[in-house]
């Protein structure tokens, strides 16, 4: 377990990353902090620039046995941070205020744990990963071919979840995060002058028919495997201007389903509606995918795995407040692992995810790494 003096250090650990935010895939400081933090805890071999700035530390017990990865998020997220703290945001415009600080302290916590008292067979990874926030890390670092070495067998994720007592922790088998992705639809004709429209191709009647279609392609209704809901964000048609009839407009909309092979359909749905109006309006259209986020889909066998381990260490859990619309993308861990994603509470009413006053309660880096440890000795024992 943790000592007094563990916890004395993680928490000053942790709120010197909360200084320091960096955005999904400039890492750089965070992932050379990490490693430097690694170093003294003797990790087998310790693997850095992993889909970018990802860095995995390797605790081989050598003996045969599972793999199994825990992981934490380095990136932050484009927010001016709120706050009195001492220990708030240095950098302007940046903010540690999903929890991210918090995450890597408790995998650090893990590693500190495994370190000292060695798991008997198998291997523990601690997978620091890149560019979470916009969901490109996860695959990035699923498909870098230095993470062969380290592909797992069993992968397991913490997120701090307000809304949930403190310490509560929901989870079960089957969706946890849905799959969401950007679509950025831009349409183009040819500008003219406001006295004269007729002389150029305006994209006004697309988007006024595009924005409707989209939405009905799926509004929400209960989490199930037919789950599909598009939300339109952000509408552009031409410049600010009085003289100048449009020729350029641009949509975002994203797509939310409960089911990665659902999202491929909704995505071929939508794009089909843009390329029938801008067929209808004598149109070009172009696409662009931005924060595509696989489903996060917890294992049955991993969710029996992290039941049974918080229920011997005596830490309260559920299903409440599950499965969730909003997205992470632990999900592609899942692909080739048996995985289980966990929502710890800070406490009912505690700030929001993402709020400019947000902060990592400290309280919480034992829990979740306790939890971890817990996991790790019911999987590959201890030397």
């Amino acid at each position: 377990m943790l000592t007094n003096s563990d916890l004395v250090e993680l928490t000053e650990f942790r709120r010197d990353l909360h200084r320091k935010p960096e955005l999904s895939g400039e890492e750089v400081e965070t992932a050379r902090t990490i490693v430097k933090a690694l170093e003294p805890l003797a990790p087998t071999k310790i693997l850095t620039g992993l889909g970018g700035h990802g860095v995995a530390a390797v605790f081989d017990s050598g003996q045969e046995g599972p793999t199994v990865l825990f992981r934490a998020e380095l990136d932050a997220l484009p927010i001016q941070e709120i706050s009195d703290n001492p220990w708030k945001s240095e950098i302007p415009g940046k903010g540690h205020l999903c929890g991210h600080d918090g995450h890597m302290t408790m995998l650090l916590g893990l590693g500190r744990m495994i370190s000292r008292n060695p798991v008997s067979k198998g291997r523990v990874v601690l997978m620091f990963q890149p560019a979470e926030e916009d969901g490109s890390g996860a695959r990035a670092v699923v498909a870098d071919p230095d993470y062969e070495e380290i592909r797992a067998d069993w992968a397991f994720a913490i997120h701090i979840e307000p809304g949930r007592p403190f310490a509560y922790v929901s989870t079960q088998a089957g969706l946890i995060n849905c799959a969401s992705q950007g679509l950025e639809i831009k349409l183009t004709g040819k500008t003219a002058h406001a006295a004269d429209p007729e002389d150029g191709v305006s994209p006004a009647q697309a988007v006024a028919k595009l924005i409707p279609a989209l939405d009905n392609l799926g509004s929400g209704g209960n989490l199930d495997d037919d789950f599909r809901l598009v939300t339109v964000t952000h509408v552009q048609i031409g410049e600010p201007s009085f003289g100048v009839a449009p020729g350029e407009a641009v949509i975002y909309a994203t797509l939310r389903t409960a089911r990665d092979d659902a999202m491929d359909a909704m995505d071929k749905d939508a794009r089909a509606l843009a390329v029938a109006a801008a067929e209808e309006f004598g149109l070009q259209v172009e696409f662009d995918v931005c924060d595509a986020f696989a489903a996060s889909i917890n294992d049955p066998e991993a969710a029996a795995v992290v039941e049974s381990a918080m229920n011997a260490i005596g830490v309260e859990n559920g299903d409440f407040g599950l499965p969730m619309r909003a997205s992470e993308d632990f999900g592609v861990f899942g692909w080739g692992a048996k995985a289980a994603m966990m929502c710890l509470g800070p406490g009912e009413d505690y700030a929001a995810l993402h709020n400019p006053d947000y902060d990592f309660p400290d309280d919480l880096i034992p829990v979740g790494s306790g939890i971890f440890e817990r996991i790790a000795r019911d999987l590959l024992g201890q030397a």
